[in-house]
């Protein structure tokens, strides 16, 4: 899973309020060349739009805000294939082991980081990350744990892609700019799908 992330390098957060429009959004992101989105657990209807996403051929589907056993057991059962959240708890942690779910709980500091790796995981999410320091955090962190890799997320736009993909550390980005909820209440799908393409651009 880590692999297929470091591939896509710039994950799409979406937060889906009518169900209806995830299989569009999933196709739309397949045909830019990014077949990567993470639909967060922000909104009732997560569920339900996970499931939806999931009958797109070649998406690779990811839960976010994923903070409760709960959620990790809905977010697998719905068909996602990781699954994401912006702090770390011990519990969802072994849920997610069990259920054979990727998954990749968040942190904002050293301590964080490092009960994280204490837990068995190899990545974090490290959220928000325009607030935490940018780049200047995920080296500063990445001389102490070097073996660890870092999903940063939270305040990065398409300018600051090339600049935290050039960090070997990190896995891949995350971003909201692609898929933001104008654009999906609207369904305007073909701007959805430029801003990716764009993206997909941004990696080299």
């Amino acid at each position: 899973m880590v692999e297929r992330l470091r591939s896509a390098a710039v994950v799409p957060v979406a937060t889906v309020e009518d169900p209806g429009l995830a299989p569009e959004l999933a196709r739309a992101l397949v045909a830019a060349g990014l077949p990567c989105v993470e639909i967060t657990f922000r909104h009732p209807a997560a569920e339900e739009a996970l499931r939806r996403a999931a009958e797109v051929p070649g998406i690779l589907l990811g839960a976010g805000t994923v903070l409760s056993p709960a959620q990790a057991e809905a977010a697998a059962a719905a068909g996602a294939h990781f699954a994401v959240a912006p702090g770390t708890d011990r519990e969802t942690v072994e849920v997610c082991r069990d259920l054979g779910l990727p998954f990749f709980p968040g942190a904002a500091t050293p301590t964080e980081i490092q009960a994280a790796r204490g837990l068995g995981c190899s990545v974090v999410k490290l959220f928000p990350i325009s607030v935490l320091g940018g780049p200047a955090f995920i080296h500063a962190v990445s001389a102490t744990y070097p073996e660890m890799g870092y999903l940063p997320t939270g305040g990065i736009g398409p300018d600051d892609v090339p600049t935290y993909l050039s960090i070997p550390t990190v896995v891949a980005c995350g971003g909201s700019w692609i898929v933001r909820a104008e654009l999906l209440r609207e369904r305007r799908f073909a701007e959805i799908e430029a801003l990716a393409r764009a993206a997909v651009g941004s990696k080299s």
